[in-house]
């Protein structure tokens, strides 16, 4: 897990759950997240006499110590200041959690003494603010250790084994509720990452050879010439057939697959991880790959992405879903940098669906892979405020609902009606004939109309360092290193946001 990908989830719920001790706060956060937070610091606020919960924001554990103290000092900031802006106190405690499993050869009990200085920074992080850390917890190979409890009755020294699994009130309450958690954030991220299987060389093959045609186009067209506009019809000619070749072939649960949560980390890995990767070998056989190089490298040009966005929701929503989940697992190396767009576009359909864990992790790879993927980063901020994606949605339908009406009266250049994203009435010629400025403006003016649907909510709420929350926080702080990296002529090829 990259140290400096922050995300915070939780669904929540209007019903009330009381929670007693150690215990019950180590079963909890799966629940409040949506998953496991393997290899990852979580703050959680705490509101009032009773402890209401509010907002949690979560990282993944640096690797290096010398990086505790930074984090840990933004990540307190972050927390509570999410938790102003959205108009509600200041929490009036926090709970921290370090969820991490040990290393080949090391033991709960070790890890949770190497992460201990890493506690102590967060709990005189928060201090720092005035706000004390009532419990400090660290979950590892199946037992929570606690940092601040020194009564060794309910919280030894070797460790206490975490609740077996639908066996806790929260997790009565959560089936109640309909809140399911998806196995482990490292279960979810090898969802949207290539395998490093032996077709790596297959896919490499194809991807080289498709970027000797592809490529030059998006390099050097412009983005209305006929060269652009082909590899656009390509692509998303393919992308259709692949669609409808996914939704024939439905996403069929595995018999193996478990969703229940098991006591400890290592055995829910091995269990929801096999119906996963079951589900997704089947999709992978579904993708030629020479289909899937025409298709990332496609959608690398800006305006086939955002057509590809609107694959969002009704019966094509799920099959789009997997079909972006596995052009991800398809950008093997050189090409890692190509999964931006996939992956970005997996996590706009899956909080177009309401999956907002799900949409977090494949954003916050996007971002990953490539930090000035801007239609990420909108994304990103917009599913971290609260956003409705229904914005999003409406200005998508009007774009495709003008560009099909354009289409279906040939010869004639339709502008959008008024009112539509990208009405642009002033009539004006260029040099490759008339109407090419008007369509440059209009695409000009769609791209600002989107982004504005994205940037509604974060209008003049602060510092862009930070993220506000509703109940989830997903701050990114600055990336380690200060260089920005080498970028080749490849990655120049991408045209995306």
């Amino acid at each position: 897990m990259n140290a400096n990908h922050h995300e915070s989830h939780g669904p929540s719920t209007s019903r009330q759950i009381t929670l007693r001790g150690p215990a019950e706060l180590a079963d909890a956060l799966p629940f409040m997240l949506g998953f496991h937070p393997s290899d990852s610091v979580v703050l959680v606020a705490l509101h009032g006499e009773r402890g209401r919960f509010g907002g949690r924001v979560r990282v993944g554990i640096p690797g290096s110590p010398r990086e505790w103290s930074a984090i840990a000092d933004y990540l307190a900031e972050c927390l509570v200041e999410g938790s102003t802006r959205r108009s509600e106190d200041r929490p009036d405690a926090i709970v921290a959690f370090l969820c991490q499993e040990p290393a080949p050869g090391e033991t709960g009990k070790r890890v949770m003494e190497r992460l201990r200085p890493l506690a102590q920074r967060l709990r005189t992080a928060c201090g720092a603010l005035d706000i004390p850390v009532l419990e400090a917890l660290c979950i590892s190979d199946g037992l929570y250790f606690s940092y601040c409890c020194p009564d060794a009755r309910c919280c030894p020294p070797d460790g206490t084994p975490l609740a077996l699994s639908g066996t806790s009130v929260m997790a009565a309450s959560a089936a109640y509720a309909g809140i399911q958690v998806r196995g482990t954030l490292k279960d979810m991220e090898a969802r949207l990452k290539p395998r490093g299987a032996d077709g790596d060389a297959v896919q490499r093959a194809a991807l080289d050879e498709a970027a000797t045609v592809i490529v030059p186009r998006l390099l050097d067209a412009p983005a209305s010439g006929p060269a652009r506009q082909e590899t656009r019809e390509t692509t998303l000619a393919v992308v259709r057939r692949l669609i409808e070749r996914f939704s024939r072939s439905e996403e069929r649960p595995d018999p193996t697959r478990r969703d229940a949560i098991p006591a400890g980390l290592a055995g829910l890995a091995s269990g929801v991880g096999t119906g996963t990767a079951t589900a997704d070998a089947r999709d992978d056989e579904l993708l030629t790959s020479d289909e899937a190089a025409t298709v990332i490298l496609g959608l690398q040009d800006r305006e086939t992405r955002d057509q590809a966005a609107e694959w969002m929701e009704g019966p094509e929503a799920l099959p789009a879903l997997r079909l972006w989940r596995a052009l991800s697992r398809r950008c093997v190396a050189p090409y890692q940098e190509y999964a931006a767009a996939p992956l970005t576009l997996a996590g706009w359909v899956a909080w177009s669906t309401g999956d907002e864990p799900s949409a977090r992790v494949a954003l916050g790879l996007a971002l990953d892979t490539d930090p000035d993927y801007l239609f990420a980063r909108l994304l990103h901020q917009a599913c971290n405020e609260g956003l409705d994606p229904e914005s999003l949605r409406d200005c998508l339908r009007r774009e495709r609902d003008a560009r099909v009406a354009s289409e279906a009266a040939p010869g004639q250049d339709r502008g959008p009606a008024p009112g539509e994203p990208g009405d642009d009435r002033a009539p004006t010629t260029g040099s490759d004939g008339p109407g090419r400025e008007r369509r440059q403006a209009r695409q000009a003016a769609r791209r600002t109309t989107r982004q504005a649907a994205l940037r509604a909510a974060g209008a003049g709420r602060g510092p862009a360092r930070t993220a506000a929350v509703r109940h989830d926080a997903e701050p990114r702080p600055p990336r380690a290193g200060a260089g920005r990296r080498t970028r080749t002529r490849r990655r120049g090829a991408r045209s995306g946001e």
